[in-house]
């Protein structure tokens, strides 16, 4: 954008320069104003024009280092020279008013530009060159300048000498002018030459030269009436130095390109070569000219043709010891390149005889042309063998049949390549699979064929089915995997005829995870391998049994039009038989069942994906034999599906009732037995859903506990309790006992307790005032963990209870061991007290146990009046149940504490 902006200025530059030269010739050369104004404008031009000029050089030489700044730097000083001579001149002239004798002070300021502007034109930097190259140059510009030199004496000096009748002095100053200004040209124009139009300075050099040229024409004027007497400050003459100055100040001024990038590599240079000839031709012509017109000769220009002839020798013995040494040159990489070529002859050939590759060229019949050695060493056939025989015949009908279309298909077409597979039987009666690629170079004339490049792929065919299997089969038992059986069910449905039908049996086995946690998981995994051999001797032998992962097996069962209708079932049963005999251990017998799901091709219906289909409905029925009992089959219902996706529907209806707030909390009472107060509640979760309404927690507890929505939903159900109590805490200005269910899946966390330490934090709640209650299966998992849980949840000072006791197993062991406070005697034992039944010994037991280990005992599920009077003969402490009380919501409970209403018998 800089670039052509400069640009624009510079054209700018022109058009008002040129106009400027434009009056200035109209003044001269019309004479306006008389002698004295042509010659004021004259002096006073010139030295304007000269300062601003070399102002402009020096400028230049400014923006520029090295041999670049040096070279603008003395043409700048000597255009200033000569306007130095031109002021003193015109000071001379107009100030004094003398008549100027010639020459005068002012030809030394005239001198010095004749003197510094070659010297900085040769110090410009030019291409870099070799000595031969600088001394043919240097030749170059002695022939053109000797040329010029003779143009100009015969066409300017001679002239003079003969019409001139100045003094010797005057003679010469006036005749350096002229050729100072030939030897600047044709400096000019061999650096032109040299550089053509793709140098960066072509444009500055070329301004310069016209520049020089204007003042040649003008010096030589100047020279001529000079001897003559008749030069007058203000003639028409001057107009040619103004001109030059001009030229010169928008040479300096030219806005200079960045470098190409081909510039240093562009070695060309026809006019530069033909430049010294053509100026040589060009004098020598003019002598001839000028000696047929004169009819007798002269000395100078007989020494100086002498001069051009020397010069010219000079050069062609130059051109010929660059010839010789170039022959030299040449012959030397020819017998390089041969030698090289003989090589790469040699290495192809050696490549070739020894490569992993098969090189054969045949005809488009298939007659071998040529056959490398190679065939040996992979084949173990000798090349004489195949030489001169037709390929297609020497292979398998099918392969050579296969050969010989390949070789018709790529016959036609010049550089056509294609590839095909062969079977190629090897010298000792092994079967290769080999790999052959057909180029055509039928028009290759070093070739002349059809190029077969054969390798042995043997090796790659086995891994890729190697792999192909691994991919497909179970690394383990080495059957089927999901993968592999999901194709074949796909294929069986597509081919299924009518009257046929296609079972999937899903299988997973009961009690396989109590074997690996017990015995290791290398028991396990040799427990699956006698599973898979089982399964494959239970099944059919059209069958496919596959291992799905971990302790997942599945069977594919096609039945024929007419077949048994119960045939899967049978299968089923043989494999729940099989699996009933024991496995051999290592160290003992083991035994597992299994459960199985059997999903029909006949339920599917318009499903898309069939086969996914058809094996989720295996699995999910495979789940409804599981919770059945095990060791048993069940055949898919279209109910399981529509449970399943009731499921998903509810378990998606959680997540947004979460979100939306649609839980909320009821409150069931704790009844002191021996005072008949109301001393705490217990929080249950409630669930009212938006269109089925009040949704039971049966229902929804166990998708929540399945799906881990159980951890914020208890963080909830805390928060909230623990807000309500505290309120009502205030109100009836006594302490709450509020309960509260932590999951199984809450004890997994390792937050646990610092969730419970932020919630009493922030609702003020007192912590032995909030009691958390857990299942029997706290204790009985993750035993270590969930005991550090318990005592860190104690030295918060909250209250720890085991809800539904009686009903699991833990052992007294276990209670000494867990810091807990309280155990909750199961409603099933307090449903049947009254009656001398177990349940009621066994209830005794509970109380008389709890007050052994000092902890309290609550009763749940109160409903009669018998119940309450055997559990205060046997001396619980606390109760719960419809009798006193269902579980309410808060504004119903508030009451029931606030007001300390009493509940007696």
């Amino acid at each position: 954008m800089a670039g052509s902006i400069a640009t624009r200025r510079w054209y700018v530059a022109c058009a008002l320069t040129g106009a400027l030269v434009a009056v200035f010739a109209v003044i001269l050369g019309a004479g306006l104003g008389g002698r004295d104004v042509t010659s004021t404008v004259s002096n006073f031009g010139l030295c304007a024009a000269a300062v601003v000029a070399a102002v402009a050089c020096l400028g230049r030489a400014r923006s520029f280092g090295g041999r670049m700044r040096v070279g603008w730097a003395l043409i700048g000083l000597g255009v200033l020279s000569w306007g130095l001579g031109e002021g003193i001149w015109t000071y001379l002239q107009m100030a004094r008013g003398e008549q100027l004798p010639f020459p005068s002070a002012g030809d030394i300021g005239y001198l010095g530009m004749t003197l510094l502007t070659p010297i900085g034109l040769l110090v410009l930097p030019s291409r870099a060159q070799g000595m031969a190259n600088r001394v043919r140059s240097v030749i170059d510009g002695l022939m053109v300048a000797t040329s010029l030199v003779l143009i100009a004496w015969i066409f300017v000096v001679s002239p003079l000498l003969e019409n001139g009748d100045g003094s010797g002095l005057a003679l010469y100053i006036s005749l350096a002018y002229p050729l100072g200004d030939v030897v600047t040209i044709t400096i000019v124009l061999f650096m032109l030459a040299q550089q053509r139009r793709h140098g960066r300075t072509f444009g500055q050099l070329a301004l310069v030269g016209a520049g020089i040229s204007a003042f040649a024409v003008s010096d030589i004027a100047y020279a001529y009436l000079s001897l003559l007497d008749r030069y007058s400050s203000g003639d028409p003459t001057d107009i040619g130095w103004f001109a030059g100055f001009v030229l010169i100040l928008l040479a300096a001024a030219k806005p200079v390109p960045p470098a190409a990038e081909d510039e240093e590599t562009d070695n060309s240079q026809p006019v530069g070569i033909l430049l010294p000839y053509v100026a040589v031709l060009a004098a020598l012509l003019t002598s001839v000219i000028w000696y047929a017109k004169t009819g007798h000769s002269n000395m100078f220009i007989a020494y100086t043709r002498s001069a051009l002839i020397l010069l010219i020798v000079g050069r062609q013995l130059l051109t010929l010891r660059e010839n010789r040494n170039l022959t030299r040159t040449l012959e030397a990489r020819v017998a390089d390149r041969t030698a090289e070529l003989f090589a790469s002859e040699q290495r192809f050939h050696a490549l070739v005889q020894h490569s992993s590759d098969v090189v054969t060229v045949v005809s488009p019949e298939a007659d071998v042309l040529y056959q490398s050695e190679s065939v040996q060493r992979v084949f173990g056939y000798p090349a004489r063998v195949f030489t001169g025989r037709r390929l297609t015949k020497m292979l398998d009908p099918e392969s050579g049949l296969r050969l010989a279309q390949a070789l018709r298909h790529v016959a036609g077409r010049p550089y056509a390549t294609t590839v095909l597979e062969v079977v190629v039987h090897h010298r000792d009666g092994r079967v290769r699979q080999a790999e052959m690629t057909i180029t055509n170079l039928l028009s290759d004339p070093s070739v002349a064929g059809l190029v077969l490049n054969t390798r042995d792929i043997s090796e790659r065919k086995e891994l890729q089915d190697q792999l192909v299997h691994e991919a497909y089969h179970d690394a383990l038992t080495q059957l089927a995997n999901r993968a592999l059986f999901r194709e074949r069910v796909s294929e069986a449905l597509r081919n299924r005829a009518d009257g046929g039908e296609v079972t999937v049996l899903f299988l997973d086995l009961d009690g396989f995870k109590e074997v690996n946690d017990s015995l290791g998981h290398l028991a396990g995994d040799q427990l699956l391998v006698q599973v898979a051999d089982r399964l494959r001797s239970s099944v059919r032998s059209d069958d496919i049994v596959a291992r799905f992962g971990g302790d997942e097996f599945a069977v594919l069962i096609t039945t024929a039009p007419g077949g048994a209708a119960d045939e899967a079932e049978q299968v089923a049963q043989r494999i729940i038989d099989a699996l009933d005999t024991p496995f051999g251990g290592e160290r003992r017998d083991i035994h597992v069942q299994a459960s199985i799901g059997l999903a029909s091709a006949d339920m599917l219906g318009d499903a898309k994906d069939g086969a996914e289909q058809l094996m989720r409905n295996a699995d999910l029925a495979m789940y409804k034999a599981k919770s059945a009992g095990g060791s048993g089959y069940a055949t898919y219902d279209p109910e399981m599906l529509s449970g399943l996706v009731a499921r998903l529907e509810l378990e998606a209806d959680l997540r947004l009732a979460l979100e939306r707030h649609q839980l909320h909390l009821h409150y069931q009472p704790t009844i002191n037995l021996a005072t008949g107060e109301v001393i705490g509640f217990e929080a249950l979760a409630r669930w009212e859903h938006p269109t089925r309404g009040l949704i039971p927690p049966a229902e929804f507890i166990p998708i929540a506990e399945a799906t881990g929505l159980i951890v914020p939903l208890g963080r909830w159900v805390l928060r909230e309790a623990c807000r309500q109590a505290v309120e009502w805490s205030r109100e009836g200005g006594r302490p709450v006992k509020m309960a509260v269910n932590v999951s199984v899946r809450q004890f997994d966390r390792a937050d646990l307790v610092e969730v419970v330490g932020a919630i009493l934090a922030e609702t003020g709640m007192p912590a032995d005032q909030l009691c958390l209650e857990m299942t029997e299966s706290v204790l009985m998992s993750d035993t270590d963990d969930n005991l550090e849980q318990l005592v860190r949840l104690k030295a918060l000072g909250v209250t720890l209870a085991i809800d539904d006791f009686g009903t699991g197993y833990s052992s007294l062991a276990y209670l000494r061991r867990f810091p807990v406070d309280t155990l909750k005697i199961d409603r099933s034992f307090v449903e049947r007290l009254g009656a001398l039944t177990d349940d009621t010994a066994l209830a005794d037991t509970i109380v008389q146990l709890g007050k052994s280990l000092g902890m309290d005992t609550v009763a749940e599920g109160i409903e009669e009046v018998v119940q309450l009077e055997a559990l205060r003969e046997m001396g619980c402490h606390f109760a719960q149940g419809y009798y006193f009380s269902r579980p309410v919501p808060a504004d119903e409970a508030g009451p029931l504490f606030v007001q300390g209403a009493r509940v007696t018998s």
